[in-house]
C-alpha cells in the first residue's frame, strides 16, 4: 500500500464527479482507500481495544479483498467509485439483502453499505453526498427504498453526516467477549 493519499493536494472544489463500477477483478484498486479507512476506525475505535483487537492493515487488507469478491459475485452487489478528474476520491460497498419483515415495513429487499470511504484529501468537499446521492439513484431504480449505513458509536463526524443526509438511528449494536460478564469482572 502505498502513502499517496497522504501526500495528494486538497481539492478547493469537487465540481462534477465521475461514478464507475468495479467487478471482483478491480477491487485491488480499493487498497489504498481501504487503508486509509482501517487507520480511521482503529483511531476513533480505541475505546473497544480491551475487547474487539485491531489486526494489521495487511491482514484486514487481505480479508476485506476477499469479501469484497465474495459480495461481487451477487450480480446486485455495487462496489461504486468517485473519481476526480481521475483521481479516486472514494467508494462505497452496497450489498442487497432480503428484508425478513419484523416489526417496521421496509420492503423487501433492503441495501447494506458495507464500506463507505472518502481520501481524507477529499473530506468536507461534497464527495461523500455525492456517493449516496449516486446509491439512492441506483437503489430507486430496482425497487429498494431502505438502505442501512453502519457507523462506529464514536464518529460523531460520520454520525453527523449520515444524519444531514437524512439517516436515522435504528439499531444499536453491542460487543463484548463471550467470557465477559456482569459490569465489574
Amino acid at each position: 500500500m502505498q502513502n499517496s493519499l497522504l501526500t495528494k493536494p486538497r481539492p478547493s472544489d469537487i465540481g462534477v464527479l465521475s461514478f464507475r463500477y468495479l467487478n471482483a477483478d478491480g477491487v485491488e484498486e480499493l487498497a489504498d482507500l481501504w487503508g486509509a479507512l482501517h487507520q480511521q476506525h482503529t483511531v476513533t475505535a480505541s475505546h473497544l481495544e480491551d475487547i474487539v483487537s485491531a489486526m494489521s492493515l495487511d491482514e484486514s487488507w487481505r480479508r476485506r479483498k476477499a469479501q469484497y469478491i465474495d459480495w461481487l459475485s451477487d450480480p446486485e452487489t455495487m462496489a461504486i467509485l468517485a473519481e476526480h478528474d481521475g483521481d479516486l476520491a472514494g467508494y462505497a460497498m452496497v450489498t442487497i439483502r432480503a428484508n425478513t419483515h419484523g416489526s417496521w415495513d421496509r420492503g423487501d429487499r433492503v441495501a447494506v453499505v458495507q464500506t463507505f470511504a472518502v481520501d481524507p484529501e477529499y473530506s468536507g468537499s461534497g464527495v461523500g453526498s455525492k456517493i449516496l446521492e449516486e446509491i439512492r439513484r441506483q437503489l430507486a431504480a430496482s425497487g429498494i427504498r431502505d438502505i442501512e449505513f453502519s457507523a462506529l458509536a464514536t464518529a460523531s463526524e460520520d454520525i453527523s453526516f449520515l444524519e444531514e443526509e437524512g439517516f436515522r438511528p435504528f439499531v444499536t449494536t453491542m460487543v463484548c467477549r463471550v467470557d465477559g460478564f456482569g459490569p465489574h469482572d
